[in-house]
């Protein structure tokens, strides 16, 4: 496969400082981020966060008003060419080609990134292989059901063999139980050694595929670690789920500050954090769960994740 060569560097993607404005918008506000190399790598925030501002800066489909972008050591905006020979881009909306069928998407990819005619055949097999289309290459991209299309979205961003493959949202709008399959496909990328830097508002996407996560709001990195650690670190092994009315939420919320834990107001409950540390108070009869993301996101920004 035809590719650039890449400086040596121990990361895929490196933003330093990054701004990007859109009139009196700030989207992206002096952000930081480092994807190391080989890693699968996700952007966890709601819509509106910076997420895919972030993945247009990456591909060169906008420029950074200050601050260093670099893709496997090519510096944008000047050498967006080299690093588009070496990334793979998915992106949110499906823009297949319905009037093609599922083997001639492919094939226009592979001369788009120019990959040379004698390996054509083998990185379109490769694709279908992927996208787990092999016995519908003749099939009209039309007549594919979501799941499907969705597989050959991400086939078709890795069919000239990138060291990087940029995923926006890759499940949006998808069924739970599609929503699994394209994980066992993120989880094969991931497994050939292609790095994946992938953006999701879904909590449970992040803490399955990632090995790290960044956590974004309102345009900047507000905490960047393993899914566990950062679980650990900002939520505790255990959150305990107590139900009352306003009155005694009130009171059950002071009492767990009081105590030095923190919590987190959701309806006609109240999460206390940190349960693991109760001790025998009173109001401590709730019911216990596993801590998530979705916890670390409310206790960092304040906010609910949407």
């Amino acid at each position: 496969m035809p590719s650039s060569p890449a400086p040596a560097t121990s990361h895929a993607v490196l933003l330093d400082d990054v701004v990007k404005r859109f009139g009196a918008i700030t989207a992206v506000d002096h952000l930081d981020l480092t994807v190391p190399r080989g890693s699968c790598f996700g952007l966890l925030g709601p819509n509106g966060a910076g997420k895919s501002t972030t993945m247009r800066l990456l591909t060169g489909q906008a420029i950074a008003d200050s601050g260093r972008v670099e893709v496997l050591g090519h510096p944008l905006p000047a050498a967006s060419r080299q690093a588009r020979a070496v990334s793979g881009v998915v992106p949110q909306e499906d823009n297949l080609d319905d009037e093609l069928t599922v083997a001639e998407n492919l094939t226009v990819y592979t001369r788009l990134q120019r990959v040379p005619r004698a390996e054509r055949d083998t990185a379109i097999a490769r694709g279908l292989a992927i996208a787990r289309l092999t016995d519908r290459a003749d099939t009209p991209t039309s007549e594919l059901s979501g799941g499907m299309r969705r597989r050959l979205l991400i086939a078709r961003g890795l069919v000239h063999g990138p060291q990087l493959v940029l995923l926006d949202e890759p499940t949006v709008g998808l069924d739970p139980q599609i929503r699994q399959q394209l994980w066992s496909t993120i989880a094969e990328i991931r497994a050939s050694g292609v790095t994946v830097l992938m953006s999701t508002h879904y909590i449970e996407e992040a803490e399955r595929l990632c090995d790290l996560v960044a956590i974004v709001h309102a345009g900047r990195v507000v905490a960047t670690g393993p899914p566990r650690e950062l679980i650990g670190r900002w939520v505790g092994r255990q959150v305990l789920e107590v139900a009352g009315d306003p009155a005694q939420l009130a009171d059950i919320e002071a009492d767990a500050r009081a105590a030095g834990l923190r919590t987190r107001r959701s309806g006609t409950s109240i999460a206390v954090l940190d349960a693991e540390k109760l001790d025998g108070q009173p109001w401590a009869d709730g019911e216990p769960r596993d801590p998530t993301l979705e916890d670390v996101f409310v206790v960092l920004t304040g906010e609910e994740l949407a």
